[in-house]
């Protein structure tokens, strides 16, 4: 034996000696996968020519093998762990402010409810200059950083400085961190006498009892018909869906299934007493529709219990697991398929390993003139299925298909337009608007009604936006896509500011009477009416 190899077998003996509880863990036969696996990442530890960093060594180890798997098994570091967790455990422990950069500065947007700025004098306006004596304004601090310096754990105070406007000497504020509430619910207001509206951002643990919240309030204001907006929900906790569904299902209705290779069919069920569960429903959906909200438009698709209106979903039909590791971090692995009442599987066709391509899917779409027309959308024969009570044809294999499609109007989102938003250059001169005008527009409409009525976008501030555009080299082609552009960013502009003074139902009130899905909604009812 050569003396290369008599070190090598040295040095897998004394490793494997020292992992002993690893040992014990794995298969002792010499082709055990596990323990070629094992011994793999000894030797590349122990032996390799440069040092390597273990942690990351398995980490990239366990991302290559979920990478061979479906699109949704992932891994997660305990950083992404926390940041994916955090909007869908429904709080977070911070001060309570929601803010945004402008010219290196955070401006205040608005302090959270009943939170500690607010309850410590902070105001929408004001500028955040520094952070326990460090300043971060005007040194290229990096939102991540802001954000770190101001969260801790509840009980900790942090000292902020405060520039505001009319006050001419800086301002200190001691804030005692505390939970912040994260909701999931983005607006519920009164879309129409009788209407009501709800728009879900994801399906997280507050999302249930946030949602009784809203029906409770729209019922009593006289709600008769209700439009449930999942519009670009990505999904979230599976048992967040069956409580949303269940306010609308009647006891006893199947509102989802799951099952696979080693796990047993799993069946939930409405289990009764359903806020909502006899006015009439219209769920609206798009492209980016998936997972959770894919489940609740299922279930009301499969029972008759309402219309669903838009564009087909998304199409993610597969059931994660969590499994926890010691330092935090976390495999998503995939361990079955759920399937709506009829017994479709939604989940939209992919290759192991092709990532990119299942990625692409919604553009392939939008390539494929399928979000214009519903002529465009072809399902299998052999993935047909038939609701539950009227027995209509509805598909599976590839998202829920609304009842009534609304196709894409391609020529309201101008190239011009995408360009000034994806700069910020749309938002940031909103607000530099409201910063500057904010008592002004409060005093002019103290309430949303006279706003929503009587409130005209400025020339001014829309002339700022083009100027802006142009010295980034943001221009339009021509006069005929500005004009084109104009009345969709004014509305946006509109909707924003209202945003700003009020909250997201105001914006949500002036944005969705130009959104082509809602609008189609109302014609609807008009027309059933």
């Amino acid at each position: 034996m050569t003396m290369n190899k008599r070190v090598f077998y040295a040095a897998i003996a004394w490793l494997l000696a020292i992992s002993a509880t690893a040992q014990m863990r794995i298969k002792t036969g010499s082709d055990s996968p596990l323990r070629k696996l094992q011994i793999a990442e000894m030797a590349i530890n122990g032996l390799y020519v440069d040092s390597v960093d273990e942690q990351k060594l398995v980490e990239d180890g366990i991302r290559g093998m979920l990478e061979k798997l479906d699109p949704h098994s992932t891994y997660s570091t305990p950083k992404e762990v926390k940041d994916m967790n955090e909007p869908l455990q429904g709080n977070f422990e911070g001060i309570g402010v929601q803010f945004n950069m402008v010219e290196d500065t955070l401006l205040v947007i608005q302090t959270i409810n009943n939170g500690p700025s607010e309850k410590m004098g902070i105001l929408a306006g004001d500028r955040i200059v520094t952070v326990n004596d460090t300043a971060i304004a005007g040194v290229k601090m990096s939102r991540d950083e802001i954000v770190r310096r101001l969260r801790g754990p509840k009980g900790t105070k942090v000292l902020l400085g405060i520039v505001r406007r009319g006050i001419a000497d800086k301002l200190s504020f001691t804030i005692t961190r505390d939970k912040i509430p994260v909701h999931s619910i983005d607006a519920t207001y009164m879309i129409r006498p009788t209407v009501g509206y709800i728009r879900i951002g994801n399906f997280g643990a507050t999302t249930p009892d946030e949602f009784r919240e809203s029906l409770k309030k729209l019922l009593s204001q006289g709600m008769q018909t209700l439009v449930l907006d999942l519009q670009e929900n990505g999904g979230g906790y599976l048992h967040a869906a069956v409580e949303v569904a269940n306010e609308l299902l009647e006891r006893g209705s199947l509102i989802v299934y799951t099952e696979g290779r080693r796990v047993d069919r799993n069946e939930y069920k409405a289990h009764g007493g359903g806020l909502f569960t006899e006015g009439k429903v219209i769920i609206l959906v798009d492209s980016y529709t998936a997972s959770a909200a894919e489940i609740v438009s299922g279930a009301v698709q499969d029972y008759d219990r309402g219309i669903i209106v838009g564009r087909r979903t998304f199409g993610k039909g597969l059931v994660q697991r969590p499994i926890d590791l010691p330092d935090g971090s976390m495999i998503r692995l995939t361990i079955a398929h759920y399937y709506t009442p009829s017994g479709r599987c939604i989940q939209k066709p992919y290759e192991k390993g092709k990532k990119l391509d299942y990625a692409m899917d919604v553009s392939n779409r939008l390539k494929s003139g399928e979000l214009m027309s519903a002529d465009s959308v072809h399902f299998s024969d052999s993935l047909k299925y038939y609701t539950l009570r009227e027995h209509r044809v509805v598909y599976g294999g590839g998202g829920i298909m609304p009842d009534e499609f609304v196709p894409l109007d391609t020529t309201k989102y101008t190239r011009f337009h995408r360009e000034l938003a994806a700069k910020s250059i749309i938002i940031n001169q909103n607000l530099r608007y409201v910063d500057n005008h904010r008592k002004q527009l409060k005093k002019q409409y103290p309430v949303f009604a006279d706003f929503r009525e009587r409130f005209e976008v400025p020339q001014k501030l829309i002339d700022d936006i083009i100027a802006e555009g142009k010295k980034q080299k943001v221009e339009p082609k021509d006069d005929a896509e500005l004009q084109r552009t104009l009345p969709y960013l004014s509305q946006q502009l509109k909707a924003l500011i209202a945003r700003d003074l009020w909250s997201m139902d105001e914006y949500f009130a002036i944005f969705n009477e130009q959104s082509d899905i809602v609008q189609h909604a109302m014609k609807l009812l008009e027309k059933k009416n």
